[in-house]
Parts: C-alpha cells; sequence; structure tokens
C-alpha cells in the first residue's frame, strides 16, 4: 500500500477547506426574504445602502422602483418617483437612503435621474456627451455614481460628482 498516505492527506485537507468555507457565518435571511417576496411578483437590479435595499419590482406586471427599510422589512413611501409611463431599468441608493439614482425610459427617452427622498424631488441628470444610460451606481455618501453609457456602439463608464 505503497502512496496511501498523500491522498488520503490531500482529501483531508480539502475537506477542512471545504468545511472552513461553510461556517463562514454566510446564511440566507428567511425573515428578511419571504418579506421581500410578499411584497412583490418578482424583483431586478437589487441594490444596497446601509439598512436600505432598492430593487425594480413588478407587481400585476407592472416595474417600480421600491426601497425597503431592511430593519423593519417594509417599504418606504417614494412620492413622486415612480411616475405613470416611465419604465425604470436600472437603480441605486446611497448608504443612508436618503437619495436614488436610477434610469429609466419615457416617451422614448433613456433618462437619469436623481431622487432625493428627504425633498421628494425628482431631477434629471444630463448625460455629456450625449449617450444612452445603462446602469447606475450610487456611491455610499451618495455624492459620487458611475453610470454606464453607450455612446456610439462603444460602453463607457462615466462618473459624476453630484452636489
Amino acid at each position: 500500500m505503497k502512496g496511501w498516505r498523500e491522498p488520503v492527506i490531500l482529501a483531508s485537507v480539502l475537506g477542512l477547506c471545504i468545511s472552513g468555507c461553510a461556517g463562514s457565518g454566510m446564511r440566507p435571511q428567511p425573515g428578511l426574504n419571504s418579506a421581500l417576496r410578499r411584497s412583490a411578483d418578482s424583483r431586478r437590479q437589487p441594490a444596497l445602502g446601509q439598512q436600505w435595499l432598492v430593487s425594480i419590482a413588478s407587481r400585476n406586471g407592472r416595474e417600480r422602483i421600491e426601497l425597503v427599510d431592511l430593519r423593519t422589512r417594509q417599504p418606504v413611501p417614494l412620492p413622486g418617483l415612480n411616475q405613470a409611463g416611465s419604465q425604470p431599468v436600472s437603480a441605486s441608493v446611497s448608504g443612508n437612503g436618503k437619495r436614488i439614482a436610477f434610469i429609466r425610459t419615457r416617451e422614448g427617452r433613456t433618462e437619469l435621474m436623481l431622487y432625493r427622498r428627504d425633498a421628494g424631488a425628482l431631477q434629471r441628470l444630463p448625460v455629456e456627451p450625449s449617450g444612452v444610460p445603462r446602469e447606475v451606481s450610487l456611491d455610499g455618501e451618495g455624492r459620487r455614481l458611475a453610470v454606464q453609457v453607450s455612446r456610439e456602439g462603444r460602453w463607457d463608464v462615466d462618473v459624476i460628482r453630484l452636489p
């Protein structure tokens, strides 16, 4: 039985590595996940802030941007954000949940938008040089965003400093 030790040692090390990964503390949050499933038929484009989850939620065939307070597991009202005739494409939330950057299509145009939750204010942000925005990511402080933009058949990423 010459050479049996090496495969046994290798198998033991591999088993320890796998079990070490399993004990990393990563686990689903069933209570939160159940609440999310109950409040929408489906969700896409999730983005996390410190205690916030923003996603595009679909209910009865209509998509809208939804902000969920992770502590209370409840959707937060967003007056003026989800407008009739607009289709959300991508969304991101600042760490403190005060700002939501998003991309929507409306009347044949794709727009980059900023929503200030404390004021209920919606602002269109220009994309310069012009292009079609596709994905957006807001930094934790809500002061900068990165946006993926299509220009002349090429994908670019613009970083924009916000006031």
